[in-house]
């Protein structure tokens, strides 16, 4: 086991399933932590983590060492963040204060993230930053883009109440270096989840990846928590899952534009969400509980893009307007 101690940053979700499942496979060769807080955090250190799986009749419980204050733990091998990018810079800090040389860290993150341009060979583009992902450059100078592993995640979750995830399919996680290379680091976390029961992909063109899953992100999500609606009640609704594919063809021109190769077409991509069922998106679940909306990442971004590369979005514009919208009214009913 070549990571000693492993941080989980952020153990919602998607960071809470990894966490239970990496706990229930360690042993005493290495040490997992979590960093959570409010009544999520309280129930894990309480109860423990319960993770329930897609068709399972009982909960896994993990019991991990849980705090909100990183500054508790010690430097960390390799760091996983379940932050959303909309997140990520006020925990810049924090997750620095975890790092030591050689410290990998793992970032689920989706749409666009501010690591994007880093070691890019295809855009034309390469170490260019933005503002908008990363305000001030706090993530690329005290966490470092040549730490970081992308991540993209094709796994349903929810946290139904404090302490307790639940995943909705059996998914998996598509690993990749910004450069492209598949290293001996990418080779051990990917040894890591396996050995952890979770499904895993290397990738050595991380951000066709990031592409090919945002044009579901930048459609689904803005436009579920505009409607309120699930992802089978959108595409049964034929004026949505028109919307849906008009702005999923701006984003595969975006990223095609930008060197990506998203592979799968618009109806191919249309067709499988057929497939998944009554689900609430990220949004759509951040909305309901009164949470800031990840927007930049998943669809600001695709706009910004789309003026840096010529790609004209007028339909992701008009999301972006309409959503932006809504969260700062969200945001205030909530004060």
């Amino acid at each position: 086991m070549p990571f000693k101690n492993i941080c989980i940053f952020g153990a919602g979700a998607l960071g809470g399933a990894i966490a239970a499942k990496l706990s229930s496979s360690l042993g005493a060769d290495a040490t997992l932590s979590v960093v959570a807080r409010g009544a999520h955090l309280r129930a894990i250190q309480c109860d423990g983590l319960r993770l329930l799986e897609a068709g399972a009749n009982a909960p896994l419980v993990a019991r991990v060492e849980a705090t909100d204050d990183p500054r508790e733990l010690p430097k960390q091998d390799l760091v996983i963040t379940g932050l959303k990018g909309h997140q990520l810079s006020a925990a810049a800090d924090g997750i620095g204060h975890l790092l030591k040389e050689g410290t990998r860290v793992l970032m689920i993150l989706n749409g666009i993230p501010w690591w994007y341009f880093h070691r890019d060979q295809q855009s034309g583009h390469a170490e260019l930053q933005f503002d908008e992902l990363d305000e001030g450059g706090k993530l690329w100078h005290l966490i470092g883009p040549h730490r970081v592993i992308g991540c993209v995640a094709h796994q349903g979750a929810e946290v139904s109440s404090p302490g307790e995830v639940k995943l909705s399919n059996n998914g998996h996680f598509i690993l990749g270096e910004p450069s492209g290379e598949i290293t001996d680091d990418l080779r051990d976390v990917e040894a890591l989840f396996r050995r952890a029961d979770i499904g895993v992909k290397l990738s050595s063109r991380i951000r066709d990846d990031i592409w090919s899953k945002l044009m579901g992100n930048a459609s689904f999500n803005p436009i579920s928590a505009l409607t309120r609606s699930l992802m089978s009640e959108m595409m049964a609704d034929a004026a949505l899952s028109d919307q849906i594919g008009k702005v999923m063809k701006e984003v595969k021109a975006v990223g095609e534009a930008l060197g990506a190769n998203v592979g799968m077409s618009v109806e191919q991509r249309l067709e499988q969400a057929q497939q998944i069922g009554p689900v609430r998106t990220s949004m759509l679940q951040d909305l309901l509980a009164g949470k800031s909306l990840e927007i930049t990442p998943l669809v600001g971004m695709v706009v910004v893009l789309g003026r840096l590369a010529a790609v004209p979005t007028p339909v992701s514009e008009t999301m972006l307007a309409l959503v932006s919208r809504l969260d700062r009214e969200n945001c205030r009913a909530d004060m």
